[in-house]
């Protein structure tokens, strides 16, 4: 019951195991989703500015975004062990393909008519991608974002299920195998409130660039 739940999470909250598992859960998250924001917007716009960019690394994308990251986990845990950086390692790879994908379509997007007068009007490449390309993008790029912070949020979950003696993760997996469902059920909410606070972080800076779209009354 709820009032069960809200005991659990005041008598987790006196835990300083708990705080410890929040923090390590909390690092992993930003680690892992701001890098894949710093790799992944930067290389969507290149790609969606080069056809020979993303001829060359289209493939990969592809590939990447096919396969489950689940199915990567025990390559990951081999590679990185079972300290944080695989964990980082899974969260980027669930935030880096859905922020690059809508960045380069947001790119190919751009209306051809603003670029043609732009250049009619002999604009330069900087001035074309920094008046038009790049606000036309924006919408897109933050769609991957809040997309991207989701399936970083799973990735914690996942990694810390697989593989991890702490985090947020492996509290609720130790909660399940012993039947503690008010304690499962306060680390879902933790995870549920942070996916939530992240969008509305988002959503607020994106506003801040609403000045870059065209008044249409």
């Amino acid at each position: 019951s709820p009032t069960q739940i809200a005991r659990a999470g005041w008598g987790l909250s006196r835990d300083p195991d708990f705080w410890n598992d929040l923090q390590v859960s909390g690092r992993e998250f930003i680690l892992g989703y701001g890098v894949a924001v710093a790799v992944a917007i930067p290389l969507g716009l290149a790609v969606g500015l080069s056809k020979r960019l993303q001829y060359m690394l289209s493939p990969f994308v592809d590939t990447l975004n096919a396969v489950p990251r689940v199915t990567l986990l025990p390559l990951i845990v081999i590679w990185f062990g079972i300290g944080i950086w695989s964990k980082v390692m899974v969260v980027f790879l669930g935030a880096v393909i859905p922020i690059l994908i809508n960045t380069q379509a947001g790119v190919k997007t751009s209306e051809a008519r603003f670029i043609r007068v732009a250049r009619s009007f002999s604009a330069s490449k900087i001035k074309i991608f920094s008046s038009i390309i790049l606000p036309g993008t924006v919408p897109f790029i933050f769609t991957g974002l809040k997309y991207g912070a989701g399936r970083a949020l799973l990735g914690v979950v996942v990694g810390e299920l697989y593989a991890s003696t702490a985090g947020l993760g492996h509290m609720i997996a130790e909660a399940g195998n012993t039947f503690q469902t008010d304690v499962v059920f306060f680390g879902v909410l933790i995870f549920m409130a942070t996916g939530l606070v992240v969008v509305a972080f988002l959503d607020a800076f994106e506003r801040r660039f609403e000045k870059w779209r065209p008044d249409l009354h």
